[in-house]
Parts: C-alpha cells; structure tokens; sequence
C-alpha cells in the first residue's frame, strides 16, 4: 500500500501547499521549524492514544448530553447593521464568527457558514442552528481576521463567498503560511487583499492598525500538515478603539506578553467552549473560568464569550460554557454586561469608556 500512501500525500500536500518545508522560515525566529511552527512556551500534549481514550470514553458515556436551555438564534436587527457608521457594534453569527462595527467598518472574524465545520459536507460536525446572520444578510464585510486553518475556523466555502460580496472582495488577514492556501485556493483574490503576518507583526489596512500575536494552539488541514501554518490571536486598533480576538487557545504565559505590549482592550472575544474533559482539552482550549481570568489580565473593559454553542466539538452540552461562564464571573466579581455572551444574531452596541466608568460607580 506504499503508492497509496504517496498518492494520498501528493493530494493532501498540493490540496494545502506542501506540509515538510516551511517556506517562511526564518532561524532567527524560535517559534519557526524548516517544517513549520511550534508554540513558544512549553507545555503537554495529548498523543494519539488520549485521542483514542477520550473518544471511548466520550462514547461510553453518551457525552455530549443535550443542550438544557433554548440557544435559537434571534433576528438580526439589519436596520442598525446596514445604517451603522459611528457605533462600536458587535454581533455573533456563532462559535468563532462575529460582526464587529467600529470606525464605519465591517470586520468578520473566523468566518464560517457551512453546515459542518469539516472538509465534506456529509459527515463532520454540523451546526445546531443556523448562522444568527446569514451571508446574503451581512452588510459589505471589509476586512475579515482568521486566526488558524482548522475547519471551524477557516471556511472555504464561506471564503468564496466573501470573495464574491457585491462591492468587490474584503481584505483577509491572515496567519504566516495561510498565504499559500489563499493563493491556491482562492487565486483570484487581489494581492492587496491579503495580508499576512507572523507573531508580533503589524499592518495598517483601512486606518487600522492589526497586530498578530502569539497564542498556545496549533493548525493542521490534514493528517500530514500539523503545524505547518501559524496560528495566533488578533490585537485591532481603530480611531482609539482597542479588540482582541483570541481564535482558540490554551491558558499560557502569551496572555502577559500581549498584556504587556497593550495598555487595555475596549472588548476582547474569548474562546469559552469546547474544554471538556480537562485531561485533554486543557492545552488546546481554555475554560469559562480561565476566560475570565484571561480578561482580567488583559484589562478589557468588556469581553465577550465565542466558541460555544454552534458545534459539539467536546465532552460539554452546548449550553454549558455560559453558565460556567456565569459561575466563574461570581466567583472573581466580574458583572454580567462586563463579560457577556449574545443569541445568536444579536448585535449589542458597546459601551464606551466613559459610560463604562459611570456605570462601575453606580
């Protein structure tokens, strides 16, 4: 079965661009491998047999259990999305994807919108609602921000889509690596609408400021590609508005790096799904109580939760993360508008500065 296996790996290696060679490689830089990357910090991780284990277990046990409380998506309010030029907005589509408004801008993160988060439409995980804000219903995206190449994350489906928005192309801002697959696979985007950035690089597109910044994860498209594309989070800066996008992330001394470097967040989006079991999710996803934790290291005056509720992609109801969430505010004396989680469709017009500290002293 040798020709098989080197069949299957010219497939796999021209469907991704070639996983044994690392064509941004710069020795001078740590985190760089001659066949990819690698996390900055030390820490475990699972093996194939705790992939194996957890998954006997989860199935032993019947988990995930149903959701318990109503996570249907609610209607968008289009009239603020499509006149709104001033306000800081933010809307979640679901799991990783949100609308956020600033500056007259329209910026996606994470964006996916097919049926499963999978490389087929036939099998994989599938949502449990539909996106709470349809393509066909999305204002003219500007610019979208991916934070690594799994499926639940990077969509080429909904790439594609975006690609052809009425109005011409938004710009994508992407992870080192993650140029070769656009190039690939999406060869009719303008090079000016593709940016792509490695840990602790900047850009300035359309008045904002993006930096890229190291997180604890990793990427892979295929079995034979781990790593070969950087991963990472999203720092934003507009007109004095500060975002942070966490993509996924295990808890890691990154977050006081980042923390360091920026002096606070107005919002930052922060992974709460997907931590369960402890043993073998601690790594790659942190949970509802570390989110907050993470919150407070980086001074955001609000956060809010993502990467919950939309796929079963570990042992917790879908449901779960917000109440934790909910515990996990009680117990470090976070309000609920501080860290909040939205419907999916809902849009929340963000405090400012200012209403933030009149509503603290109240």
């Amino acid at each position: 079965m040798s020709w098989f296996k080197t069949i299957l790996a010219s497939v796999l290696t021209a469907a991704t661009g070639n996983p044994h060679r690392n064509l941004h490689f710069d020795p001078a830089r740590p985190h760089h491998t001659p066949t990819g990357f690698r996390n900055r910090y030390p820490h475990s991780r699972p093996s194939g047999e705790d992939f194996r284990r957890w998954r006997a277990e989860r199935k032993a046990k019947g988990l995930p259990h149903p959701p318990s409380s109503d996570l249907s998506a609610v209607a968008p309010d289009l009239a603020l999305l499509y006149g709104n030029r001033t306000q800081d907005t933010v809307s979640w589509v679901g799991h990783n994807t949100l609308l956020l408004q600033t500056g007259g801008l329209n910026i996606l993160t994470d964006p996916v919108f097919s049926d499963r988060c999978s490389p087929v439409q036939f099998a994989g995980p599938k949502r449990h609602q539909p996106p709470g804000i349809a393509l066909d219903q999305l204002p003219h995206i500007d610019l979208v921000l991916l934070s690594h190449n799994h499926y639940d994350h990077l969509d080429a489906r909904s790439v594609h889509a975006l690609m052809q928005q009425a109005g011409g192309p938004p710009v994508f801002a992407v992870p080192l690596g993650l140029d070769f697959w656009f190039k690939r696979h999406v060869p009719k985007l303008p090079a000016d609408h593709l940016v792509c950035l490695d840990w602790w690089q900047t850009a300035d597109v359309a008045g904002t400021t993006l930096t890229f910044v190291p997180v604890q994860h990793w990427s892979a498209r295929t079995p034979l590609d781990r790593n070969a594309t950087l991963w990472g989070g999203w720092v934003l800066q507009k007109a004095g508005f500060r975002f942070f996008f966490s993509g996924d992330l295990g808890y890691s001394r990154d977050i006081a790096d980042i923390a360091e470097r920026f002096d606070g967040f107005d919002l930052a989006a922060i992974g709460i799904g997907a931590y369960e079991p402890r043993w073998f999710m601690q790594s790659q996803h942190i949970n509802p109580d570390e989110a907050v934790q993470i919150m407070q290291e980086l001074r955001a005056r609000q956060a809010i939760g993502i990467h919950w509720g939309t796929f079963e992609l570990a042992d917790e109801a879908l449901d779960q993360p917000a109440l934790d969430l909910a515990a996990a505010r009680l117990q470090h004396g976070v309000a609920e508008d501080a860290f909040f989680v939205l419907r999916h469709g809902q849009t929340r017009v963000l405090q400012s500065a200012a209403e933030t500290h009149a509503a603290s002293n109240l």
